[in-house]
């Protein structure tokens, strides 16, 4: 089982207000703030990048503060999960997106489609696959659009 959790537009903007709630709270946790990207850990994602270990590699293709070039080269490793996993970073640059559309592997496909930053021309392309499964989540994607398009207009209509 996964514990792999998208937040749709709707959730990360509630997260978003909150967030200065969260700042002034006296729970210890609420105030966490992540440690600056540094040089160190910078290398420290080139070095997991070019580990022999596929399970290495999908922790650096993860990474929200790897390098485009980093993201460039595991987006053609010869590794499925790897591919994968720069799929479903919403940090990987549209163009990265856009060639992993085409990817033979339906699972990187699949990600893609569910990637909430995948350009939309990916998106029609992948409307398009041939993998009943990637055009069910692009479909599945949709709906999520228009649920929260929908709601958007309830709260606009309900506020006046």
């Amino acid at each position: 089982m996964s514990c792999i959790r998208f937040n749709t537009p709707a959730q990360r903007r509630q997260l978003a207000a909150d967030a200065p709630a969260m700042l002034t709270s006296d729970d210890p946790v609420a105030q966490f703030l992540s440690p600056a990207v540094t040089a160190s850990k910078v290398a420290r994602i080139r070095r997991l990048a070019a580990d022999p270990n596929p399970k290495i590699r999908e922790a650096a293709a993860l990474s929200y503060h790897a390098p485009v070039e980093i993201y460039e080269a595991l987006s053609r490793d010869p590794d499925a999960g790897v591919r994968a996993c720069i799929a479903k970073n919403e940090h990987v640059p549209c163009d990265i997106l856009r060639r992993l559309a085409d990817d033979p592997d339906e699972r990187v496909r699949g990600f893609v489609a569910i990637n909430y930053f995948v350009p939309a021309d990916a998106m029609q392309t992948l409307a398009e696959d041939p993998s009943e499964v990637v055009r069910g989540l692009v479909d599945w994607k949709a709906s999520l659009a228009a649920d929260e398009g929908l709601a958007a207009v309830e709260l606009v209509g309900g506020s006046r």
